[in-house]
């Protein structure tokens, strides 16, 4: 499934209003899962950060600009810069963080192929970017040499264990502009190591809670929306029944630990 098309439409239907623009980032912060962890581990760094001013984030692969907003309404001292290929994602941002007063942000349209700025940023933050992405190896070099000594990188990205709703070796990915089906735990390890990062830490997310908060959630939702536009028209009234059970989903997987899962959050430090 081309899942590009449905966020260009989501992205038309919220930036219309700043108001709006903010419902859709809490509306992501609910569902998403991928949120939910991505938030905790965040908050964590937040902690072994606090009280101090001047850190500088890089959001490595922007897009709506929902992990900037939280960064940046979290610690006002902070400097963030998001970063993307997509024209129309950046200058949404722009319009819409100006409007919002987030004078701690900035946006770039770049490439992470190229991008890179040495030695400046405290934290880098990549979230389901590097499925898209042919040469990883090449983005993770310039991660390591654009974190400063002590900084730590931070990925979401779908595993090899279904991530891209790939479970059956003649699966097709459920989302088309994934370049590869997910990472193994020890291969995406093995690559950052390779770039320079000496210390690792990988887990897995989207373990059995998370699969089906999944498919509640998101897969079958956008698999409607993919067969007519009109399915917006009944998605608030889906949501209203699916929820509940999501939520508790969303809760569960977050507390559990996993021996596998579909999704995989990688932790990487410079010294």
């Amino acid at each position: 499934m081309n899942y590009d098309p449905i966020k260009h439409t989501l992205g038309r239907l919220f930036n219309r209003f700043t108001f709006t623009r903010k419902v859709f980032y809490h509306l992501l912060d609910i569902l998403l899962l991928r949120t939910w962890h991505i938030h905790g581990e965040l908050r964590r760094f937040f902690k072994s950060k606090k009280g101090l001013r001047g850190i500088n984030v890089f959001d490595a692969g922007s897009g709506f600009g929902q992990y900037s907003y939280f960064l940046a309404r979290k610690n006002p001292g902070w400097e963030i810069l998001g970063v993307d290929v997509k024209t129309e994602e950046i200058e949404a941002c722009r319009k819409f963080f100006k409007k919002a007063g987030l004078k701690n942000t900035s946006f770039e349209e770049g490439d992470l192929t190229i991008f890179r700025k040495e030695n400046a940023f405290d934290l880098i933050l990549s979230v389901d970017v590097m499925e898209h992405i042919e040469p990883d190896e090449q983005v993770f070099s310039h991660f390591y040499h654009s974190l400063k000594n002590g900084g730590m990188l931070l990925i979401s990205t779908p595993s090899d264990q279904g991530g891209s709703g790939v479970e059956n070796h003649d699966d097709e990915s459920f989302i088309g502009e994934h370049v590869r089906d997910g990472y193994g735990m020890q291969e995406i390890q093995e690559k950052l190591k390779r770039a320079g990062f000496e210390k690792v830490e990988a887990k897995y997310t989207y373990g059995k809670p998370g699969k089906i908060s999944w498919r509640l959630s998101m897969k079958y939702p956008i698999q409607l929306l993919g067969v007519s536009k009109l399915f917006l028209i009944l998605l608030p009234f889906y949501y209203l029944l699916v929820m509940p059970f999501a939520l508790l989903l969303n809760f569960a997987d977050v507390r559990m630990k996993h021996s596998s899962g579909t999704g995989l959050m990688v932790k990487a430090f410079k010294n």
